[in-house]
C-alpha cells in the first residue's frame, strides 16, 4: 500500500467535506448549540411542569370515629403527609356504603363496589377508595378489646378468668384505579403513601392501648450516607448511562453522512470513475475513504460531548441527586472512541459504496440504527453488568465497559479492556474487509438507479427464475422462517406429556421449517435437484459425516458447558428445561430420537443447507454462504445458549453440504449429532456404572449431564480437525458468482505482486 496514494486521497476528501456548508453544520455548529438549547428549553418547559391536583371517592368512611383521625376538614389528614402541601392536591368526595339520611334530612350518595368502579372508569374520579360497612366498627372493636385485656392483665396480676378474645378479622378497604389512566396511576400512589401512613398510626395506637411503648416496634432509625461526594463521582451513575449510548450515536451519525456523500454522492456527481482510474489502488482509496469518514466521526462525537458535558456542568448538575460529569470521563470517552468511530465508518462506508445514489443511502441509516440501539440500550438496564460473556457481545461489551469505567469501578474496566477492545477490533477488520470487497466489486459501484415495479419484478422472479434461488429469496425465507416460528410459538399449546411434544415438534418441523422453503423453492428455483443438492452422494462422504459428529460430540459438550458458563441460564427457564426432560423419561429412547433427531434433521437440512445455503451461494463466497446459512440455522432455536451451539454446528454441516455436494452427508451428521446428544444423557451414566474405566473419559456433572475429560476432548478435536481438512480438500462444484470471484481474486493478486 503506498501512503502517500492514502494522504492524498485523505486531503481531497477533507477538501471537498470542508466545502459542503451542510458537513460543516452538523459537524461543528450543531453540537455546540443544540444541548445548550436543549438545556435552556428544559428549564423553559419545567415552569409548565407541575403536580396536578387529583379527585378521589371515598365509600363509606365520612363518620368514621376513632384515633387517629383519616379525615380533617372534608380532606385527608395532614400528619398522613410529609408534605403538607400534598394535602391540597387530593380532593376528596364522599360517599355512603348503605342508604341514609343527614341530620338535616339531605341524602347522602351511596355507591357499591360496582358503581364504584364503574365511576373511576367513567372518569368522574381518578381513584375511589371502599371501606366496607362494618369496618369502622370492626375497627373500634378491635381497639376496645386490646384495651379490655390490657387493664385486666393490669388490674388483677395473673387472670383466673377467661382472656378476653381480640377479633382479628378486619375487613380491608380497598383502592379503585384505572391502569390505563396515568392520571389515576398517580392518585393510587398518593392514596397508598396515605393510607399506609394511617396504617402505621392506628398500628401505635393499639400498642399504646395495649399497654405497649411505639417505640418497641421501632427501637431505631436508619441513618444514610452518601460517600459519593468524597469521590468526586456524585452522580456518575446518571452519566454513565447517557455518555457512552450519545458516543455510539454520534460516532455513528458523524459517519454516516460523510460516508453517504463520498460513495453514493459520488456516484451521482460522477467523479467516482476518475478516482477510480487514478494509479491508487482500490484498498488505498478504501483507506483514505476511511480515515475521512473517521476523522468527521471523532469530531462530531467529541464535540457533541464535550456540548453536552459542559450543559450538564452548568445546568444538570444543579438536579438533585445530579453532579457534574466526573472528569475522567473524558480520558476514558476519548480512548473509546478511536475503535468505536473506526468501526461505523467501515460499516457506513461500506452501505454507502453500496447504495446506488444519495438518496438511497440514507435509507440505509434506519436499519443501521435498528441493529445498533439494542446493543447499546440494553446494557444500560440495572440487571446487565459487565462480565467475560457479556464483554464478548459487540457494541454492548464497550457500552458496558465505559459505564463501569464512569462509575469509578477502574480496576473491572481494565480486567475487561482486553476481550471488549479484541471484539471491537476485530468488528473492524471484518467491517474494512467488507468495504473492500465493495470497491473492488464493480458490479456493485457501477449500480444503476431503478425504479421498482412490484408486478414486474414478480412476474421476472417467476418466468426467469435459475436453477437455483437467489441470494434475496434465501434472506427472504430465512425471516419467514424466523417470523412463522416466533408467532407459531405462541400459538401451540405448553406440552404436557411426550405425546403432545412429539406433535408439537413435528408440526413445527414440517410447517414453520420445511413448508417456506419448499414453496419457495417451486415459485424461485427451477431445478430442486440442484437446490435441495439432492444428488446421490459418495460413501466415503457419508462415513466421514457420520464419524465427524462421533468425535466432535465431545467438543461441542465442552463448548456447550463453556457458553452455560459465559451466559448462565435463568432460573425459570433451568425449570422449563428440567420439566422438559422430565417428559422425555417416560418415552422410549427411539420415539425421541425420531422426534429430537431425525425430524430436525430432514426439515431443517432441506431448508438451511438446501434451499437458504443454495441462494447464498451466489454471493460468490463459499465461506460466507455456510456462515450467514448456520447463523439463521441458530436464530431459530429460541434459546441464546442453543443458539450459539446450533450456529457452530450449522458451519459444520455447511462444509459438509458444500464440499460433498449432496444433502445427505449433512442430514447424516444432523442425525448422529442430535442422538449422541439424547444417547450421552441416558446411556452413558449406565455405561460408566458398568465399566469404570470408562470413567477416564467422561463422568456425570452435577447438573445430570455428561462431562468428557480433556484427554477425550483434545482426541476429539483433533480428529475433528483431520476430517474437516478432508472434506476442504474435496473436489466440489462451484457457483458462477464463486468462480469469477476466484478470478478476480487472482487478478488483485497478480496486479499486488507486479
Amino acid at each position: 500500500m503506498n501512503l502517500q496514494n492514502v494522504r492524498w486521497i485523505l486531503s481531497r476528501e477533507i477538501r471537498d467535506q470542508l466545502r459542503d456548508r451542510r458537513t460543516l453544520f452538523v459537524v461543528l455548529v450543531l453540537p455546540i448549540l443544540l444541548y445548550p438549547l436543549l438545556g435552556m428549553t428544559f428549564f423553559q418547559v419545567s415552569q409548565f411542569m407541575r403536580e396536578q391536583p387529583i379527585s378521589v371517592l371515598v365509600v363509606g368512611a365520612r363518620d368514621m370515629v376513632g384515633v387517629p383521625p383519616l379525615f380533617e376538614d372534608d380532606r385527608f389528614a395532614e400528619e398522613l403527609f410529609t408534605d403538607p402541601y400534598k394535602r391540597n392536591l387530593i380532593e376528596v368526595d364522599f360517599a355512603s356504603a348503605e342508604p341514609r339520611q343527614r341530620d338535616d334530612a339531605d341524602s347522602v350518595m351511596v355507591f357499591t363496589p360496582a358503581e364504584t368502579g364503574e365511576a373511576v372508569i367513567a372518569g368522574r374520579y381518578d381513584a375511589a377508595v371502599y371501606f366496607p360497612l362494618d369496618f369502622a366498627d370492626r375497627l373500634e372493636a378491635f381497639r376496645e378489646a386490646i384495651q379490655q385485656r390490657a387493664q385486666q392483665r393490669e388490674g388483677n396480676g395473673v387472670s383466673k378468668s377467661p382472656e378476653i378474645e381480640v377479633p382479628l378479622q378486619i375487613p380491608s378497604p380497598e383502592i379503585i384505579y384505572n391502569t390505563a389512566n396515568e392520571k389515576s396511576q398517580l392518585a393510587f400512589a398518593r392514596l397508598s403513601e396515605v393510607l399506609r401512613q394511617w396504617k402505621e398510626r392506628i398500628g401505635e395506637t393499639n400498642l399504646e392501648a395495649s399497654g405497649v411503648s411505639p417505640a418497641v416496634a421501632k427501637p431505631f432509625e436508619v441513618e444514610t450516607a452518601d460517600v459519593a461526594d468524597q469521590t468526586g463521582l456524585r452522580g456518575a451513575a446518571v452519566w454513565s448511562k447517557i455518555f457512552p449510548v450519545l458516543l455510539l450515536i454520534w460516532a455513528m451519525t458523524g459517519a454516516f453522512y460523510p460516508a453517504v456523500d463520498l460513495c453514493a454522492g459520488e456516484k451521482e456527481r460522477g467523479t467516482l470513475e476518475t478516482l477510480l482510474s487514478s494509479p491508487a489502488e482500490r484498498s488505498e482509496i478504501v483507506v483514505g475513504k476511511l480515515l475521512t469518514i473517521m476523522l468527521f466521526s471523532i469530531i462530531t462525537a467529541a464535540l457533541n460531548l464535550v456540548s453536552i458535558g459542559i450543559t450538564g456542568w452548568l445546568l444538570l448538575a444543579k438536579l438533585p441527586g445530579l453532579g457534574p460529569p466526573p472528569l475522567s470521563a473524558g480520558v476514558w470517552l476519548l480512548l473509546a472512541l478511536v475503535p468505536v468511530s473506526a468501526l461505523f465508518s467501515a460499516l457506513c462506508l461500506a452501505l454507502a459504496a453500496f447504495a446506488r445514489s444519495t438518496k438511497e443511502g440514507q435509507y440505509y441509516l434506519m436499519p443501521l440504527l435498528l441493529v445498533t440501539m439494542p446493543l447499546a440500550v440494553l446494557p444500560m438496564s440495572s440487571g446487565v453488568e459487565l462480565t467475560l460473556g457479556n464483554s464478548l457481545i459487540p457494541v454492548s461489551g464497550m457500552v458496558l465497559l465505559l459505564r463501569a469505567a464512569l462509575e469509578g469501578n477502574h480496576w473491572v474496566a481494565l480486567q475487561f479492556a482486553p476481550p471488549v477492545v479484541a471484539v471491537t477490533l476485530g468488528c473492524c477488520y471484518l467491517a474494512i474487509r467488507w468495504a473492500v470487497e465493495q470497491f473492488n466489486s464493480e458490479a456493485v459501484l457501477f449500480r444503476e438507479s431503478e425504479r421498482l415495479d412490484v408486478g414486474l419484478w414478480v412476474r421476472h422472479l417467476v418466468q426467469d427464475r435459475r436453477p437455483t434461488p437467489t441470494a434475496a429469496a434465501a434472506v427472504f425465507c430465512g425471516v419467514l422462517i424466523l417470523v412463522v416460528k416466533f408467532f407459531m410459538s405462541f400459538a401451540m399449546p405448553q406440552p404436557t406429556d411426550f405425546r403432545e411434544f412429539a406433535v408439537t415438534t413435528v408440526i413445527t418441523q414440517l410447517v414453520v421449517i420445511a413448508t417456506p422453503a419448499l414453496l419457495m423453492m417451486v415459485i424461485f428455483a427451477s431445478s430442486p435437484r440442484q437446490t435441495l443438492l439432492l444428488n446421490p452422494p459418495r460413501g466415503k462422504t457419508l462415513l466421514a459425516a457420520a464419524a465427524l459428529a462421533v468425535v466432535l460430540h465431545p467438543v461441542m459438550t465442552a463448548l456447550q458447558w463453556a457458553v452455560m458458563r459465559l451466559y448462565p441460564v435463568s432460573d425459570s427457564m433451568q425449570q422449563a428445561l428440567r420439566g422438559l426432560e422430565d417428559i422425555f423419561h417416560g418415552a422410549p429412547f427411539w420415539q425421541v430420537a425420531l422426534v429430537i433427531a431425525l425430524a430436525p434433521a430432514i426439515c431443517e437440512e432441506l431448508a438451511f443447507r438446501g434451499f437458504i445455503l443454495s441462494g447464498f451461494r451466489h454471493l460468490g463466497h463459499k465461506w460466507r454462504a455456510i456462515v450467514f446459512t448456520a447463523i439463521f440455522f441458530g436464530l431459530t432455536h429460541g434459546i441464546l445458549q442453543q443458539s450459539l451451539i446450533a450456529s457452530l454446528t450449522g458451519v459444520v454441516v455447511g462444509l459438509i453440504a458444500v464440499q460433498s455436494g449432496s444433502l445427505f452427508p449433512a442430514i447424516l451428521y444432523h442425525l448422529v449429532h442430535n442422538s449422541l446428544a439424547l444417547a450421552s444423557v441416558q446411556f452413558v451414566p449406565i455405561g460408566l456404572e458398568r465399566w469404570p474405566i470408562l470413567r477416564h473419559l467422561a463422568e456425570v456433572s452435577e447438573g445430570g449431564g455428561i462431562a468428557y475429560s480433556l484427554p477425550a476432548i483434545v482426541a476429539g478435536g483433533v480428529l475433528a480437525a483431520a476430517l474437516m481438512i478432508w472434506f476442504e480438500h474435496l473436489p466440489h462444484t462451484k457457483s458462477t458468482e464463486e468462480q469469477e470471484q476466484e478470478r478476480i481474486d487472482r487478478a488483485l493478486q497478480m496486479d499486488a505482486g507486479s
